[in-house]
This record gives structure tokens, sequence and C-alpha cells, in this order.
């Protein structure tokens, strides 16, 4: 019934593989993908993944930094795989502990993991005790807990027990904060590269990242949630005021132990809704505090730190991680590797109405033309009074600030248009034949605001990118939303699956966020892009003026988003 089972280190250590019997493809394509798509992109919020034609079940063994993978076909409904996975993780721990309890992956190597036979027992007993469960059968009416109620009991009496516990602030903790791994499965080495943006003074080069100055109060809560026991209480009766918050909460302190669920789960509740304050989306966040408990659950507690600094650390990490491009992403060098090829460089925008589209765009024509590159702006949007006359304001004022004396005579930004109530399809598809014979750099397609549930408008945007292929599809959001912001980017890039012609259809591939400046810290929206699509935040609208374009700076978003 199994395809494959495999426990592994998080160092990326294979201590044990199995595989099932006629199984002949390898496993590391399936496990690699999990790696990528849900560990490394903190998504462990549920232990299940789906990879072509397989399910994969898994499971965290954070005291022993270890995973358990097991892997079948996803037709098929086994109904013992969670408790199976369970006992085979304690079994393992339980037989090896002494080897595990070494550190270093040297000794890991060194060790040998004969489990074979302890595995077969596990799985004959696992898939017998499946077959000898009873059909479960619908409860009667009688047999409910509803029939044992009567009036008097539904009715609430005046100074009675409400029945309703307040969150217990059970004072537990952790030690270390969650350090990002380096997976080394078999031949593959998936190593996560964060590199920081180079940061210029100007419109030429890369971007400046949008910053966020953490306040005095900040530093100083958590300069006391590093102190000691003593000092703890000291800052506690002191500073009682300074340390209020949705952090400051739970400080007391515990010896070495494992840290449970129970001990998290007040902590977690207060950050969960820390989050969606900040405009985090609620299923998002919901995932976010899911995943982090996953990642802490089991790990042995040290002796001088707290449960809410453990937590609040680990959800930092997890966030930047999410933040973090999982690509390169480097225009400018996309542009000049298409000037190579001898073809521009074509990028699209897609969004809803009134995000500003066509401002954003006009910014990022300014800063493409600032790094010498020519700039064609394909008026796509054939639907909105106005939109093709303020590009061409637009296209006025960049070419007042760039003038043609100055580059041999050629303007050095042009609009293609053809008016309105045309093909948005093809009059892109003239744009970029256009910018390939006169040796334009870059083409930017603005398109028609389109709210996600209109089809027609929809299945056209998706016919657009599907026709002329675009090189970047760029989807133009608020930072203003909250739970919007899921539902817009799941249904645009599910409307591009559905109505493309393609086995693999071009999705959104990176995200402009605009308005950043009008809200303060309230910068959730960006968590919620980047964890429904995977895909990086490349520009972020920080005011009116074409200098008011930032690349996002993910530590200081998420210093932004846990500032009490």
């Amino acid at each position: 019934m199994l395809d494959f089972f495999t426990i592994f280190s998080k160092g990326g250590i294979v201590l044990w593989c199995f595989q099932g019997a006629g199984v002949t493809e390898s496993f590391t394509g399936p496990v690699n993908a999990l790696i990528r798509s849900v560990i490394l992109q903190e998504r462990s919020g549920k232990n299940s993944f789906t990879h072509e034609a397989l399910s994969l079940k898994y499971k965290l063994d954070n005291e022993f930094e270890l995973i358990f993978v097991v892997g079948f076909q996803k037709i098929l409904t086994l109904t013992y795989v969670d408790k199976f996975i369970d006992d085979v993780q304690l079994h393992f721990r339980d037989r090896y502990k002494n080897e595990l309890e070494q550190k270093g992956a040297l000794k890991l190597l060194n060790s040998s993991f004969e489990f074979d036979n302890d595995f077969k027992k596990l799985l004959r007993e696992a898939e017998e005790g499946s077959k000898t469960q009873r059909p479960s059968y619908m409860r009667t009416f009688d047999e409910s807990v509803k029939s044992q109620k009567s009036v008097g009991s539904m009715i609430e009496k005046k100074g009675g027990d409400k029945g309703k516990e307040q969150g217990g602030k059970k004072n537990k903790n952790k030690k270390e904060g969650m350090c990002c791994w380096r997976w080394f499965i078999l031949k593959d080495l998936l190593i996560l590269n964060i590199s920081s943006g180079m940061q210029v003074q100007s419109m030429v080069g890369d971007l400046l990242p949008v910053d966020h100055e953490s306040s005095e109060e900040e530093e100083m809560e958590e300069e006391d949630e590093r102190v000691g026991v003593s000092e703890a209480n000291k800052s506690n009766s002191k500073k009682g005021g300074r340390l209020g918050g949705v952090f400051g909460m739970l400080k007391g302190l515990v010896g070495s132990k494992s840290l449970t669920h129970e001990d998290m789960e007040p902590v977690l509740e207060k950050m969960r809704d820390h989050l969606i304050a900040k405009n985090v989306a609620a299923e998002i966040a919901s995932q976010l505090c899911d995943s982090v408990a996953k990642k802490l659950e089991g790990k042995v507690m040290g002796t001088f730190t707290t449960v809410a600094s453990t937590v609040k650390q680990a959800l930092q990490e997890s966030l930047v991680q999410i933040l973090q491009p999982k690509r390169r992403v480097d225009i400018l060098r996309d542009v000049m590797e298409a000037q190579s090829q001898r073809r521009p460089f074509v990028i699209t925008f897609c969004g809803v109405n009134g995000v500003g589209k066509s401002t954003n765009l006009a910014k990022i024509s300014f800063w493409l033309i600032e790094n010498g590159f020519t700039v064609l702006i394909a008026a796509c949007d054939t639907f909105r009074a106005g939109a093709v006359e303020q590009l061409r304001t637009h296209q006025r004022r960049l070419n007042s600030l760039h003038p043609p004396e100055q580059h041999g005579g050629r303007p050095v930004v042009q609009l293609y248009e053809k008016g309105y109530g045309k093909d948005a399809a093809g009059i892109a598809m003239e744009a970029i034949a256009y910018a390939r014979n006169q040796a334009f750099d870059v083409v930017l397609v603005d398109t028609a605001g389109r709210m996600q549930d209109n089809t027609p408008l929809m299945t056209a945007l998706a016919k657009l990118i599907a026709v002329n292929m675009p090189d970047l599809v760029l989807f133009v959001g608020e930072a203003l939303v909250g739970n919007e912001a899921v539902d817009q980017l799941v249904k645009f890039n599910q409307a591009l699956a559905d109505h493309s012609m393609s086995d693999k259809p071009r999705l959104i591939d990176g995200i402009v966020l605009t308005k950043f400046d009008t809200i303060d810290d309230k910068v959730g929206a960006a968590i919620s892009m980047t964890y429904i699509t995977g895909q990086p935040i490349v520009f972020v609208g920080t005011g009116q003026t074409y200098n008011d374009l930032r690349s996002l700076n993910a530590r200081a978003v998420v210093s932004a988003l846990m500032k009490a």
C-alpha cells in the first residue's frame, strides 16, 4: 500500500528509508518538493502534502530534529496512516535514543539504524487493525448529547457558572530561536540563501528597501525579555507599563523541559489576534500559528527563557522566511539578458480596480529610464474611460524629466495605444512586435482593473497572458486589504490556470504592493499575499511621486508587524 517511508534529520541526513514492492521511482523528488514548498516556506501547519500522483504525510520531531515522511498513491484512502506514523516515530525514538542524543552529523552518519523488521511489524499491525475496525454508524437522537438536555438546563441563571474558562496563563518556555535549515537530501542540495539588497541613494541601480525604525519602547521590551529570573522580577515591578502589549504578558520562567502545545496555546492565541489586528488574513494567521506550534512542540526549554519570547522569536523567523524571495528577482539583470537576445523584456500588470496599476507602472518606467533603458508602454486598458489619457500624461512627464536631446534625439518612453473598445491581447501583441522592431528594451503592459469574480474580464486577462507569454506577470495589490487579499490572489491565479491553453499555465510571478505609506504598522497584507502565492513582493509603492518606489525589506516589515 505504501510507496515509501523515510526518516531523515533536519540537517538532511537520511537515517533510514523503505520503498514498497514494485515501486521503481525514487522518493527524492517528492521529498525535496515537500521541503521546498512546505518546510522551508513555513507552511508546516498541516501534516499532509500532495505531489503529482502521491500523497505525503509527515511528522516533525523537534526534540531530536527529525522528520518522518510517508508517501502513498493519492487515490488510496488509508485511514491508518496518521496513527502509523506516530507509532513509527515513538518506536524509532525509543530504540535509538542514545544514538540520536549524540550531536553532530558525523556521529549520525557513523550510526547504524537497522529498522526494517520493526517497521514491517508496525505496518502489519496497522493494516490488520484498520481491517478489524467496526464500521461507523449514525447515532440515533436518543444516543446524542442533545437528547439529554432539558429546557431548564439551557436557561442561564444569574450568578451561575458561565462554563467558559479564561485561557490559562501557563508560563513555560523555550531556548533558542528557530534557525534556517540547510537541507541535503541524497544528491540534491537545497540551501536557503538570504541576501540583502544593495542600498543606493538614487533611482539608479537597485531600489532602496522600505524601512521601519523600531521604537525605544520595543528595544527596551526586547531587552527585558533577555534577562534572567532576578532581573525579570525587577523589570516586572519597575517597568510594568513598558512591558505592556501582546508579548509582555507571560514572563514566567521555567526549568529545562519539553515544550507542549498546552504551554504555547495562550501565547499563540494572543499572537493570532495580534496578527489579525495588523491586517494579516484570519486564515493565514491561524496557519502561521499552527506552523510555529508544530515547529516548537517537543523542543527542550532552557532555564532562563519564557514561552512568550520563544514563540515570538520563532514567529519572527517564520515571517522573515516567508517574505524572503524563493527565487532570484533581479529585473535589471533580466532586462540586460533580454537585450543580449535582441528582444524586449515584457512585464504585464494586473489587479483589481483602483489599486494604482497605472501610477506604479509609471514609477517603474522612471526607475528603468534612470538605469538607462528605453520603455514602451502598451495601453491595454481599453475599458476604463481616461485610462489612455492618464498614460499619455505620464509619458509626457517622463520625457520632460529625460529630454530626448539627452538620448540622441529619441524619446526614452513611448506610448502604444489603439483607443478604446479593442481586443487587449491583440494590442499587447502588436506593441511587443513594435518594440522588437524599434529596439525598445522593456514593454510595460497596462491592463484594465477587474474584480476577481468578473468571469469575462478574467478570461480576457488569461487570454492576454497566454497569447503573449510575458517575462513577468505582476499582481498589483493594496497594502490596505486584509482577508480580501487572499480571495483576490487565489481567484486571479485560478482564473489564469483555468483559462490557459497550456498544460503548465502562467500564473502570477510577483507582487507590487501599493499605498504602503498609508498603513503605519499594519503591514499584514504583505504576509497574506506572499503566503498565498509563494511569490515575492518585487516593488513597494510608498507615495505619489516617481521616486516613491522601494524594494521590500523583510526584516523591517516583520519588525513593524510584531510591534505591540
